[in-house]
């Protein structure tokens, strides 16, 4: 039984008051908060067997060997991908996509190419296609989305040709909370002979993640919003795709072999994690991957969206607030407007309620100024948010209407 209450006793900072108020976190989107296990299991590593990784022969570099591969298991598991060789651990979603727009699009993407993009992404998967788009003189598409936020099939499907290479669509908008149908999208694209990457930054947290299920190409996520620590992240690329690919960066760990005249380069994932890695926070990573798969993810995604709808409820009794996005299926993602007062203003007094929650355009200023906005104020959901949470943040809210 998915018990919140429970659950929360794993968070103890949110049982702390916040200006003598109840601790009600509202801004998971931007980065989870982290449960005991993932911080006992990280500070274990740090204490008990650290040392560095892969060729050590002595007990504490084999035992955090050990550790550190069997995260990258973990995250197979999770994802449900066909080998664990299919896993690339990277420091963020943003640099698993870059690592692909580097990689694999310098490579494969020439002029008179397509990518095709929709009008909710992220930056981290606007921008290294723009990039790429000066480098190689592609062209980048991008279409339209419904004036709720909504999925529009017909103006994804418009936009691919036979010159589409590569469709790059998030899983779940960090504005609009809009669940797009990555299977169906996937599809289509491999239909016109394109690939298909999925940003899962806002989404792995909330839903459950198959990549055989959804056959995209490429997937890629971060450990901050997983409720593991920051400076970890995860490409999955399928295995044929991945060995095609030239390295992202060189250094140490990748090379199979080097001489004074050339290297011989790894096989993936080795190939794409030059350096020392983050050893400790892909451990953290993966015993976080544990934490939501024993929660279950089914559970998980049926908690947040019985709060959505009690969420949706409870707006409706605030005067004066819009809500940005109301796609038939979304995640716990509220972005809003309250009147004519400015977000800034609305988070601050939010914050003297105990009320976290982010103000700006969330790093997607083209979605934001699309919806007819400069800055919006977002609220988020977690595994951990329970309704007294939201009765907190409309009365929060209902306070902040007192003072304009």
């Amino acid at each position: 039984m998915y018990d919140v209450y429970e659950i929360r006793k794993d968070f103890p900072n949110l049982s702390l008051k916040i200006n003598g108020k109840p601790n009600t976190f509202m801004d998971t989107a931007a980065s989870a908060q982290k449960p005991l296990p993932v911080l006992n299991k990280m500070l274990e590593a740090y204490t008990v067997y650290y040392a560095n990784v892969h060729r050590g022969v002595y007990y504490m570099s084999e035992k955090i060997t050990h550790e550190y591969e069997n995260a990258r298991k973990i995250v197979q598991e999770f994802i449900n991908a066909a080998s664990e060789k299919e896993v690339v651990f990277t420091r963020s979603t943003t640099e698993a996509i870059n690592l692909v727009a580097a990689s694999w699009g310098c490579k494969n993407i020439r002029a008179g190419d397509e990518i095709v993009i929709s009008e909710a992404e992220h930056h981290a998967n606007l921008v290294p296609w723009q990039v790429l788009r000066n480098k190689t003189g592609c062209c980048l598409k991008i279409f339209k989305i419904n004036d709720d936020g909504s999925y529009n099939k017909e103006e994804f499907e418009e936009c691919l040709t036979a010159n589409t290479k590569l469709v790059a669509v998030t899983a779940m908008s960090n504005i609009l909370g809009t669940i797009f149908p990555i299977k169906e999208i996937a599809a289509a694209a491999h239909k016109v002979g394109a690939l298909c990457l999925v940003d899962a930054g806002q989404a792995a947290s909330h839903m459950p993640l198959n990549v055989q299920e959804l056959d995209c190409d490429f997937l890629a996520f971060s450990g901050h919003k997983t409720y593991g620590p920051t400076g970890i992240g995860v490409l999955y690329g399928k295995s044929a795709i991945l060995s095609d690919m030239p390295p992202y960066q060189t250094g140490g760990d990748m090379v199979e072999k080097v001489t004074y005249k050339e290297p011989i380069f790894a096989e993936p994932p080795a190939r794409f994690e030059a350096g020392t890695p983050a050893i400790v926070q892909a451990i953290g990573l993966g015993e976080a991957l544990k934490y939501m798969q024993n929660l279950g993810m089914d559970n998980i995604y049926k908690h947040e969206q019985e709060l959505i709808a009690y969420a949706n409820q409870k707006f409706k009794t605030v005067e004066g607030l819009k809500i940005i996005g109301s796609a038939p299926l979304k995640g716990g993602v509220f972005c809003f407007t309250l009147d004519n007062i400015h977000p800034q203003d609305v988070a601050f007094i939010l914050d003297k309620e105990g009320v976290s929650v982010r103000t700006g355009h969330h790093c997607a200023e083209p979605l934001v100024n699309r919806m007819g906005y400069a800055s919006l104020a977002r609220a988020s959901t977690g595994l951990y948010t329970t309704e007294e949470d939201i009765d907190n943040f409309v009365k929060a809210l209902q306070k902040a209407k007192t003072f304009f």
